[in-house]
């Protein structure tokens, strides 16, 4: 049955999932303020010395710990983390250069502020400040618990106790608290950062500390989506042929896998397990060495011209990666031998499942094979597929191999800002980093590509019937 959320539409369930996150952040602000309207000595003091209401209960080391937790964060903050702050506005003032030394009566080198080391160290500020604010919200909570529990007349728990418990009824808690820390501190802080670089000009005229860069705001995307100039006319050209490619490369691989895994499964047809395994041999050679294989042969002067040439079916070399349609057309071919057999193996296991009764009843009806494909198998395997095909077409879009590897993004574009005709976003975005060191650009494309991967993903997927008919098959 179709719940009412699933029935919502995409943006109205966006608007209520906004909505709810700051509803549920008023009453937690309410609570609050109301536990400190309604809280006797030691849960207000509480407020002001982390800890003090676990002392009050004789919980002295579980007060301590509180305790120490803020003695150690106010002098962070005091001694590092405020000029981290600072500097996280500012993102440096001074900058490296000569400068005349009266006393010495010579040009001596002054050093520098380094805005990118400003920037790590305030977004790492700020991250501390969230962690300290949980903690201290956390004290809150168990000042409230303690004064309940002494109200009702119960057992405070010892620190013994409370171990014993996140060993046991909170051991989830225990698990997951060392890789939550490990995510904070190695995927959402270098995130947060590499976001934070496209609101600023950090390009290869700003390299700190000889130049610091500082902050320009949405800037960047303005002059990526609204501006006149040759950056934006590589983007809007860069991003159409993205998508085109992610359809083509998605789709052709799908249909193709799909047909494959139909005629190896058909009846009559023998030494299946053969057939599998030669599709499965392109899976256990490594994608970099295939593609660097096909683009020797595919060169100019590679073997496939080579031989086409002494056989006299041509007599000019085929500039398979050289000429922008053919480069677009050799990508979109090559792909299909690395992926097929992906889509094959998963579809093969699906049409193993399909109960025989239901093409028994088909065929009974005097239904055709091809109505009985599009009836029955085409659905089904749909229905189990539908979430490979959306993370396929994300991952197309995002499909650095291929076009690096075979063509590295070229052919060349005179008229396009450090891009090729076959340079996917992912591509064009490396190439301005490791090349131009325009890292401020190359920031704004991954917040676009990223705002396109969730928007087609989430759109697609609620759209589904694996996501509105979930329950239907199992």
């Amino acid at each position: 049955m179709t719940t009412d959320v699933q029935r919502m539409s995409l943006p109205r369930r966006i608007v209520g999932g906004v909505a709810g996150f700051f509803t549920g952040l008023g009453r937690k602000a309410a609570a609050f303020f109301n536990i400190f309207r309604k809280g006797g000595a030691s849960t207000r003091l509480s407020y002001f010395i982390m800890g003090a209401a676990c002392l009050r209960c004789r919980q002295f080391v579980k007060g301590g710990l509180y305790l120490l937790a803020q003695a150690a964060f106010l002098l962070y903050l005091f001694t590092a983390g405020a000029p981290a702050l600072a500097g996280l506005v500012t993102l440096g003032t001074k900058t490296q250069g000569w400068v005349f030394d009266e006393e010495l009566g010579i040009n001596v080198l002054q050093s520098g502020d380094n805005s990118m080391l400003f920037l790590i160290f305030g977004v790492l500020a700020v991250l501390l400040c969230l962690l300290f604010l949980a903690l201290y919200f956390s004290n809150i909570r168990t000042a409230w618990r303690l004064q309940e529990l002494r109200r009702r007349g119960k057992p405070i728990p010892s620190f013994a106790d409370e171990l014993r418990e996140l060993m046991d009824t909170r051991f989830h808690v225990t698990l997951l608290a060392l890789p939550v820390l490990g995510v904070l501190v190695f995927t959402v802080l270098p995130l947060v950062f590499m976001i934070l670089i496209a609101f600023t000009n950090y390009d290869a005229a700003h390299q700190p500390p000889g130049n610091l860069f500082t902050w320009v705001g949405f800037a960047n995307f303005g002059q990526m989506l609204f501006g006149s100039s040759r950056m934006a006319g590589t983007f809007f050209p860069v991003f159409f042929w993205t998508i085109i490619w992610a359809v083509l490369a998605t789709f052709s691989n799908y249909i193709f896998g799909i047909l494959f895994a139909l005629m190896i499964n058909k009846k009559g047809v023998r030494i299946k397990g053969v057939w599998r395994t030669i599709f499965v041999l392109t899976i256990a050679v490594p994608q970099f060495v295939s593609l660097l294989i096909m683009r020797n042969m595919l060169n100019d002067y590679g073997p496939i011209n080579e031989l086409l040439l002494s056989l006299g079916w041509i007599t000019e070399r085929i500039p398979f990666l050289t000429d922008p349609f053919l480069a677009k057309v050799s990508v979109l071919v090559v792909n299909l031998w690395l992926g097929i057999p992906y889509t094959m193996l998963i579809t093969t296991g699906i049409l193993m499942n399909i109960p025989e009764d239901q093409y028994e009843a088909a065929r009974v009806d005097g239904a055709s094979p091809l109505v009985v494909f599009f009836k029955i198998t085409l659905p089904q395997i749909l229905f189990v597929t539908t979430p490979y095909l959306i993370t396929q077409f994300i991952a197309n879009i995002n499909n650095f191999n291929v076009i690096y590897l075979l063509t590295g993004g070229g052919p060349t574009n005179s008229e396009y800002y450090f891009a090729g005709h076959t340079d996917l976003l992912v591509t064009w975005l490396y190439k301005l980093t490791a090349d131009r060191k325009d890292y401020s650009i190359a920031s704004t494309i991954g917040i676009l590509v990223f705002l396109i991967s969730v928007i087609v993903s989430l759109i697609t997927f609620t759209r589904s019937a694996s996501y509105r008919k979930e329950e239907a098959f199992g």
